[in-house]
């Protein structure tokens, strides 16, 4: 496989009040309470650090997972600095089922920086374990690939609601302040899949020169074996870079795919209710 990856997929648990993630070159599992997570990060040209951005949070009682990605224009360290304010963000809102809120900060954390020509586009998807529903949030981001394991077909994840409201809702980060974001819930069946990814995958050109663009990539992921989900984001990675003849990508590249697994959440102890507690107080270290 193509580009650089500087953590090999060894599945890591999240706990209770925990964020992971950030903008750097990554190839790991992530479990949740009924979410497997599998994310590969590529930051453009090798780099360690990139314009894409990924975090995954637990809320403090195991219900409610929140997977955030977001791609920055440009490239290099200096989206560490909102990659740091993102991750502020998503712990101020961990316990929130509403991101819309959220949303509407981060936009104006971006409006500031709006000046600099800086803008991002953003998919935010919780998931409440109790009722396993998924609710999405996207800021001009592209819309993720659901994969119904009852039909064992890929389609895209969108609400026609965004068809029926004003051109000013859900902008990118940082384009217009203030801004309005709604969001849409679904409610995922046993082995549903979820592909979140960037515009890398439907940028990727072909030795001729044209697109695979969204139409492409989902006639592509149609036909990937996702009976191996922990090899699935490879595979598709490796597709990618086949379409592009071996060329380098031009940009960062990430692709989060969660399985859903159905768990229900945990039963709670007084020892782990009270370190929720401590966390959610600012006295045990995050």
């Amino acid at each position: 496989m193509s580009a650089a990856i500087t953590q090999k997929a060894e599945k890591y648990a999240l706990q209770c009040m925990e964020i992971w993630g950030g903008n750097h070159a990554v190839d790991t599992a992530v479990s949740v309470t009924g979410i497997d997570a599998w994310v590969v990060s590529q930051p453009y040209a090798g780099s360690e650090t990139g314009g894409d951005i990924h975090y995954l949070s637990m809320c403090g009682h195991g219900r409610l997972s929140r997977f955030t990605v977001a791609d920055v224009s440009g490239h290099g360290g200096e989206v560490g600095e909102l990659a740091s304010t993102l991750r502020k963000l998503m712990w101020k809102n961990i316990n929130t089922l509403d991101q819309t809120q959220f949303v509407r900060k981060l936009n104006q954390e971006f409006s500031h920086l709006g000046q600099a020509g800086k803008f991002a586009t953003a998919l935010l998807a919780s998931y409440y374990a109790p009722t396993d529903h998924l609710i999405v949030c996207n800021a001009g981001h592209l819309p993720p690939l659901w994969y119904q394991a009852g039909t064992q077909t890929w389609k895209f994840l969108k609400h026609d609601i965004s068809d029926r409201l004003d051109n000013i809702t859900n902008l990118p980060l940082g384009i217009i302040e203030p801004t309005d974001y709604y969001q849409f819930a679904v409610r995922l069946e046993k082995d549903d899949l979820i592909l979140i990814y960037t515009d890398s995958l439907i940028e990727a050109q072909s030795v001729s020169g044209e697109q695979l663009g969204q139409g492409g990539l989902l006639k592509l992921v149609n036909q990937l074996d996702v009976s191996n989900t922990g090899r699935l984001c490879h595979l598709l990675v490796d597709v990618i870079a086949q379409y592009r003849n071996g060329a380098p990508a031009d940009d960062d590249l990430t692709v989060l795919l969660l399985h859903h697994n159905a768990a229900d959440p945990p039963q709670q102890s007084i020892g782990d209710m009270l370190r929720v507690m401590g966390k959610m107080m600012g006295l045990v270290k995050v």
